[in-house]
């Protein structure tokens, strides 16, 4: 596909100097990674439904029936009750999901009676939608809501946790410590994107943090890999060139796959409707921030700790990048 225009702009050899200028990204990280966990406490999380509380019912049509759910939602949304979740459900005598049933739900704000709240919500479904059919009215305490914020911190950490035992498993400790702070540093500046842009943190967020992640974690071992097969292949080469070349080496390849799934998330967020617009935007982000990390946080770690150079292969050579004779 070398045709192709946008693929064509790209370089097939860069000779950027990364490592000359991490002092002045590790300042910039750190401003902002104090400056997101600042903004978790001070204004804090806008918490969604899942993990504040709140109350849910059922609505349904007669069989055969379609309940528009982005006008229930947006109905719902109307009354300015918080975060809103509208999901379609199977109908409980089939057992089959046809549309004419679903799942609202909404947060009842402090100091309003539910019962009140849920007749205004009704009354608004009713109006925007036709006749249909309410029952199963449940609530949601900030009991249960507390056990599903802690879970899904614990998520996260277990993640981050089990991707730094696969990298020392892999390579050795100290690229194991660049890795995890590469995920901690992306998980914290998603989280506050999330606080900056007030979006609701509900447990599709929690999904879009456990992706970027994910996502870091390939990107960093594509990085990491390289970086390994250098350090054996040019043994007398200096360490911040041999991280200088194999940054180098993966740029394309990692512009190109960042931008793939940028587009196809920029996409999800504008089409994809009000219940994945906050999902889209932090997972765009956390793919960006991670690709930042793999250059500007993981490596250079490895550069302070240094590395134990492998044996070098008898056809390797060193060669030359136009600045190995820097000190």
């Amino acid at each position: 596909m070398t045709w192709w225009p946008l693929i064509k702009v790209l370089p097939q050899k860069t000779n950027l100097h990364f490592v000359k200028y991490a002092r002045y990204a590790a300042v910039l990280s750190i401003v902002l990674c104090v400056a997101s966990i600042v903004g978790c406490f001070v204004p804090g999380l806008n918490m969604g439904i899942d993990f504040r509380g709140g109350a849910s019912l059922e609505v349904s049509k007669p069989a055969g029936q379609v309940i528009e759910l982005e006008k229930v939602r947006e109905s719902v949304a109307g009354l300015n009750l918080g975060d809103v979740g509208v999901q379609g459900i199977a109908r409980l005598d089939t057992n089959v999901n046809d549309g004419s049933t679903a799942i609202v739900r909404f947060q009842v704000p402090e100091g309003k009676d539910q019962t009140t709240v849920v007749n205004e919500v009704e009354g608004a479904i009713t109006a925007a939608t036709g006749q249909v059919t309410y029952s199963g009215v449940s609530v949601v305490g900030s009991k249960v809501s507390g056990e599903l914020f802690t879970s899904g911190l614990l998520a996260l950490g277990c993640a981050i946790v089990l991707m730094f035992a696969y990298i020392w498993f892999r390579f050795e400790p100290q690229f194991g410590f660049g890795a995890v702070a590469g995920l901690l540093h992306d998980v914290i500046l998603t989280f506050g994107l999330i606080v900056v842009l007030r979006l609701e943190f509900s447990l599709n967020m929690v999904a879009a943090i456990l992706t970027v992640i994910g996502y870091s974690m390939n990107d960093t071992v594509v990085v990491f890999d390289r970086l390994r097969e250098n350090l054996r292949k040019y043994k007398t080469m200096p360490l911040r060139d041999v991280i200088d070349l194999s940054l180098n080496e993966t740029l394309t390849r990692t512009i190109i796959t960042g931008v793939t799934a940028v587009l196809v998330l920029a996409a999800l967020a504008v089409f994809g409707g009000e219940a994945l617009r906050g999902f889209s935007i932090a997972l765009m982000f956390g793919i960006i921030v991670g690709t930042y990390s793999s250059i500007y946080v993981g490596a250079p770690i490895i550069l302070l700790w240094g590395v134990k150079r492998g044996e070098l292969n008898d056809d390797a050579k060193p060669i030359k990048l136009g600045m190995a004779s820097r000190p």
